[in-house]
């Protein structure tokens, strides 16, 4: 049967997802890149041919916009994640901390996409781990302008999990609503790293 004449199958759409990043309700998530990575490469020339190897996996950052509402304040709610993660205004020379990779993780906390079908059931979920803010713009500002306020943040992070409905070949795939199989991550573990 053609696809086309298969009212059940549906692709995934831009519109259907949530995000969940603790304290940050998800309503106020505009838009979001999902994960994405790049394979470095190695090469080898050889008379006038050249062959290529696959090297090591860097994961990008994933830019998340939101909109700024009056409550809660989407601006006071970033910097208190900076504040949790170990900055602090150097206010007297006293003030010694510094950010350190396991309060930034955990300062962020699990941040997560949801893709959704039709009547709101998860399809796909990505998780990313040891995720913390590597930048933030609070947005502008226009007399001439009468638009909502948008913030943007990066997101840096090790590598993802992705659950998924049933498996695909050559991929372990995890539950989502109750489905019982497995995960398919891709790093080597789940650990937060301790203060470096």
């Amino acid at each position: 049967m053609s696809f086309w004449s298969d009212p059940e199958l549906q692709p995934k759409r831009q519109f259907r997802w949530l995000m969940e990043i603790n304290g940050i309700p998800s309503w106020i998530v505009k838009k979001v890149n999902k994960p994405s990575f790049e394979i470095s490469e190695a090469t080898h020339k050889y008379l006038n041919h050249t062959f290529y190897y696959p090297g090591g996996i860097e994961y990008q950052k994933s830019e998340i916009t939101l909109v700024d509402p009056l409550s809660p304040d989407a601006t006071a709610l970033i910097l208190q994640i900076l504040t949790d993660s170990g900055y602090r205004i150097p206010v007297t020379d006293e003030v010694t901390n510094t950010l350190s990779k396991a309060s930034a993780v955990r300062a962020l906390g699990e941040v997560r996409i949801s893709q959704l079908d039709a009547g709101g059931a998860e399809v796909d979920a990505f998780t990313f781990v040891n995720a913390w803010i590597s930048s933030a713009k609070f947005g502008d500002l226009d007399y001439e302008g009468d638009g909502l306020i948008d913030l943007t943040m990066s997101i840096r992070y090790d590598f993802v999990t992705m659950a998924t409905h049933g498996s695909i070949d050559g991929i372990l795939t995890g539950p989502v609503a109750g489905a019982p199989t497995a995960t398919a991550t891709t790093g080597t573990d789940n650990t937060v790293f301790d203060d470096i």
